[in-house]
């Protein structure tokens, strides 16, 4: 794989390459396939995030989704940013023509740019950057940011090219709020999901949001999967599944809300499980272990084996070589 040879630290690469089971890893049809590899805003440990190039490096890894956090423009186009703030993620606070764009919005802790003051066309001119710090920068500068129309060509592309069915997992980034700016996520998300031929639960999407509201409204107006997100002070018990279960597929809880001190099974998996939810943890880094953690295989084999159905990472190779090496361990029992 080029990609692996291009982008992946000379140290990755080698302990990918050196492992007995792991040498000679290829994406092909025999390779497992469960529990599922999210790429959390695309290959985000390696290049900036939910950019095309770092959802079409997060498939050639291994991904089985990408995942596009949608926001708005100005002119109602859905574009892709973890969120609607632009400083960290982009060059905005670089460019003068864009100086007097700094605002504070109700609601908000901070002031910075908002994706809603700019239209598609002011987007398209800045250039994403590395969100995170530590990580590589090499690649800042580069890439446009995308809409989400452009990443579903992108992954009907990769589907093509990879001769597998690439995933798409959109997340509908502060709906409330954007509702309340009269930027609805509802009806284009509806429209996209009529035009793509998204129409039944096996299609290869799926919605999710931290908001509850969206999806119930959602719900029924398609059949396709949705999923709910929480966040690691969450109450996740029984009576709230059971509410979740009436219009969601899932949940993807912080990974922390799964396991209690000791690394035993909180419970929420199997109590999601009994309610017919899968359960999507997130996110996996292997630059920002647990405590106590200095192997990234560790953290995912520990989640493999607990029974995720799937888990969100920014590093699609280290699941995906984890995922294998579980496969083959478990082939040779």
């Amino acid at each position: 794989m080029i990609y692996r040879r291009t982008f992946l630290s000379s140290a990755a690469a080698a302990a990918l390459a050196a492992h007995p089971i792991a040498k000679g890893i290829a994406m092909t049809s025999n390779a497992p396939s469960w529990p599922l590899i999210i790429a959390h805003r695309g290959a985000s440990g390696y290049l900036p995030e939910h950019t095309l190039e770092a959802y079409r490096l997060a498939a050639e890894l291994g991904a089985d989704f990408i995942e596009p956090d949608l926001v708005f423009s100005k002119d109602g186009h859905l574009v892709v940013r973890h969120d609607h703030y632009l400083s960290v993620s982009t060059d905005v606070a670089d460019r003068a023509e864009f100086a007097d764009r700094k605002t504070t919005k109700p609601g908000h802790d901070k002031p910075d740019w908002f994706t809603e003051d700019f239209t598609l066309d002011e987007l398209k001119s800045l250039r994403a950057r590395q969100a995170f710090p530590g990580r590589n920068t090499d690649f800042d500068g580069k890439y446009q940011i995308a809409t989400f129309d452009e990443v579903l060509d992108l992954r009907e592309q990769l589907s093509n090219d990879l001769g597998r069915d690439i995933g798409i997992y959109p997340e509908t980034k502060v709906p409330d709020y954007f509702k309340s700016v009269g930027l609805d996520y509802l009806d284009p998300l509806l429209a996209i999901l009529k035009a793509r031929g998204f129409n039944d639960t096996s299609a290869p999407i799926i919605i999710q949001s931290f908001e509850g509201d969206i999806l119930r409204r959602l719900r029924p107006e398609t059949p396709v999967r949705l999923m709910h997100l929480f966040d690691g002070d969450a109450l996740v018990n029984n009576e709230v599944l059971e509410d979740i279960a009436g219009y969601c597929n899932g949940i993807g809880p912080f990974k922390g809300v799964l396991v209690n001190e000791d690394r035993s099974s909180s419970g929420v998996l199997e109590a999601a499980h009994d309610k017919g939810l899968f359960v999507h943890p997130w996110t996996f880094r292997d630059d920002q272990l647990p405590p106590g953690l200095e192997d990234p295989m560790d953290e995912y084999m520990f989640f493999y084996n607990l029974g995720v159905d799937a888990l969100f990472t920014d590093f699609t190779d280290s699941a995906y070589k984890a995922r294998f090496i579980r496969h083959a361990l478990g082939n040779l029992k």
